[in-house]
C-alpha cells in the first residue's frame, strides 16, 4: 500500500514525551477521550514510552465536527500528531472503537507501526451491536444525557461490579456517566453502522495483542475473541473486567499492554 500523506494535526492532543522511549499512540473509544479512557494507565505507560493521543471532534478540546466522522480523518490525524511531535515509528493502542481506528493506521501507514494493541474492541459491528449503537447514537443526538447513561451503564459496568453496589451509589454512577457524555458522542458512534474490518485486519502484518475484557456486555467477549482469530498471529490475553478496564484493573490493563511491548521491542 502507497504511503500516506499526512497533514498538521489540528485535533488537541495529550502528549508525554519526556520518557524518551518507544513511540505510543492512543486511540480512544466513542464517547470517550484521551483522559477519559487512558487518565488512569497514562502515568505509567508515559515513563515508558512516548506516548501521543488525539480527541476526536466533539470531545476533549477538540470542537465537534461540521460533517460525519470518517475513520481514515480519524487515524491520519493521529498520525499527524505523531508527526509533529517527531515520532517516526509507534506502536498503537486502540480501546473500542479505537482499535478501529488502531487497525486504519496500521493498514494506511504500515510502515510506521511497530505493533498493535487492541483492547475491548471488534472486527465488525455484529447486528446487536449495531442495534445498541443505533439507540445510543439517537439518545446522544437528543442530548438524552440521563437515558444515555441508563443504557451504558449496565453494559459498560461488569454486572459483578454493578449487583455490588448500593441503589444509591447506582444513581450515582449513572449521575456522573451522564455528565462526561461529550457533544460529539453521536458522531463518534455513528461510525458503529456497517463497521467490518475483517478483510482489512486479515491483510495486516504487525505484531499484535488483542485484550479481551470478560464481562463485556458492550462489546461480548466472541466478538472479541473473533477479532483475535481474524488478526494474523495476534495473541490473546483476557481481562476480568466489563467494558472499562480503566476504571476496574488499569494497573493489569497497563501491564499487559507494556510486558507485551517490551517483548516486541526485544525481538
Amino acid at each position: 500500500m502507497p504511503v500516506v500523506e499526512t497533514t498538521t494535526a489540528p485535533y488537541a492532543r495529550t502528549v508525554r514525551t519526556e520518557s524518551g522511549g518507544p513511540g505510543l499512540l492512543l486511540a480512544h473509544g466513542a464517547g470517550g477521550s484521551v483522559e477519559t479512557n487512558f487518565g488512569t494507565v497514562l502515568e505509567e505507560l508515559a515513563a515508558r514510552f512516548s506516548v501521543v493521543g488525539v480527541d476526536y471532534p466533539g470531545t476533549g478540546d477538540t470542537p465537534r465536527a461540521d460533517e460525519p466522522l470518517r475513520l481514515d480523518e480519524l487515524a491520519d490525524q493521529l498520525v499527524a500528531a505523531a508527526d509533529a511531535e517527531g515520532l517516526e515509528t509507534f506502536a498503537v493502542l486502540g480501546y473500542s472503537l479505537g482499535g478501529n481506528v488502531a487497525v486504519r493506521i496500521a493498514s494506511r501507514h504500515p510502515e510506521r507501526v511497530t505493533a498493535l494493541v487492541l483492547t475491548a474492541t471488534f472486527a465488525r459491528a455484529s447486528n446487536r451491536l449495531e442495534l445498541l449503537g443505533g439507540l445510543w447514537r439517537q439518545l446522544a443526538e437528543r442530548d438524552e444525557r440521563e437515558l444515555t447513561a441508563s443504557l451504558l451503564v449496565p453494559l459498560a459496568v461488569n454486572p459483578a461490579v454493578l449487583d455490588g453496589l448500593t441503589p444509591a451509589q447506582v444513581d450515582q454512577l449513572v449521575r456522573d456517566t451522564a455528565g462526561s457524555v461529550p457533544p460529539g458522542t453521536a458522531d463518534h458512534v455513528a461510525l458503529l453502522e456497517g463497521a467490518d474490518l475483517r478483510s482489512e485486519i486479515a491483510a495486516l502484518d504487525v505484531p499484535s495483542l488483542v485484550i479481551a475484557t470478560t464481562e463485556d456486555l458492550l462489546v461480548p467477549l466472541p466478538l472479541q475473541r473473533e477479532l483475535a482469530d481474524v488478526l494474523p498471529g495476534a495473541r490473546l490475553a483476557e481481562l476480568s473486567t466489563g467494558h472499562l478496564p480503566f476504571a476496574e484493573r488499569p494497573a493489569e490493563w497497563a501491564a499487559l499492554v507494556s510486558d507485551f511491548l517490551r517483548a516486541t521491542e526485544e525481538r
